[in-house]
């Protein structure tokens, strides 16, 4: 007893905490504290509480904006107010042209990335080093910038106000090739690739059945991030289509568009264009989790 207090007399005296609440509070190295939990909990409220006011204002009227006190539960008028997007903008129409350009391109740039990634990682062949960098360059460059040379291209062609224009400038993106490329640099030893090409694998069957499978996790973060970009894209497709053949994003601009803007309406489509990235997340979740894990550990 006697050693215990002197050390704690000791702690005290220095200004440091006991081992055992500084454990509790930052964790060890098995086991987060409660400070970790406290902190990742008040980012997730951070985070989650503008869609809980886009539910609480696209359940109740337009009224419970003017009130002293915000509500901090929901109304009950959600589907009368879904019911009023619906028949306000072609929702229907415009979630299957999101669900089929978000598919496309998620498909095609997974793809594309894998095997640009793969190639860029694994082979040899000649200025390898300088086509890396020239894409590393392309994703320097804002978006913005090539929006009106692309638009020109697309009116040349006879592309605008149709779904191709959307999808064919963004079926691989720079992102996605430095992305594959610096996970499959580590993930994949080179021996193994020597090996597959020793027992007459040919180039297609070694990525087959070597790089596809250890690209797994990464292909899935890949692409649950590029479906979530090409779900929320707003500028491009506002550009390039027209009002009869819209993404989900462009149609529920149109709620805003009259002189009086009924902010529950708004708030109601935003709600019913955000519950499709939800259930993505939970149906993702898990791989997504196991990629950033199994990342993490070979890091």
């Amino acid at each position: 007893m006697t050693v215990i207090d002197r050390t704690q007399t000791t702690d005290r005296k220095k200004g440091t905490r006991p081992p055992a609440l500084r454990r509790k509070l930052l964790g060890n190295g098995y086991r987060p504290g409660f400070l970790t939990y406290g902190l990742l909990f008040a980012f997730f409220l951070a985070s989650a509480y503008p869609l809980w006011w886009s539910v609480i204002i696209g359940s109740r009227s337009n009224s419970a904006l003017a009130g002293t006190w915000p509500p901090l539960l929901p109304g009950g008028n959600f589907w009368s107010n879904a019911g009023e997007v619906l028949d306000t903008i072609p929702f229907w129409l415009a979630l299957g042209n999101s669900v089929l350009i978000s598919g496309i391109i998620t498909v095609s740039v997974v793809s594309f990335s894998t095997l640009a990634g793969y190639s860029f990682a694994k082979l040899r062949f000649k200025g390898r080093n300088g086509l890396m960098v020239a894409v590393i360059a392309t994703m320097a460059i804002p978006t913005q910038l090539g929006i009106i040379p692309l638009f020109m291209m697309m009116r040349t062609l006879g592309w605008t106000g149709e779904i191709g224009a959307v999808v064919i400038p963004t079926l691989v993106t720079a992102f996605g090739v430095f992305f594959m490329r610096q996970y499959l640099v580590d993930v994949i030893p080179d021996e193994l690739i020597e090996s597959a090409r020793m027992d007459g694998a040919s180039m297609i069957s070694t990525f087959w059945h070597v790089a596809l499978p250890a690209a797994r996790p990464a292909m899935a973060i890949l692409g649950l991030f590029t479906f979530m970009t090409a779900w929320t894209d707003f500028l491009w497709p506002l550009l390039v289509l027209d009002a009869g053949n819209p993404t989900l994003q462009t149609a529920l601009s149109q709620l805003q568009a009259a002189r009086y803007v009924d902010y529950s309406i708004v708030l109601t489509g935003a709600v019913l264009a955000t519950l499709p990235l939800l259930v993505l997340f939970v149906i993702a979740g898990r791989q997504l989790i196991s990629g950033i894990m199994q990342g993490a550990v070979k890091g």
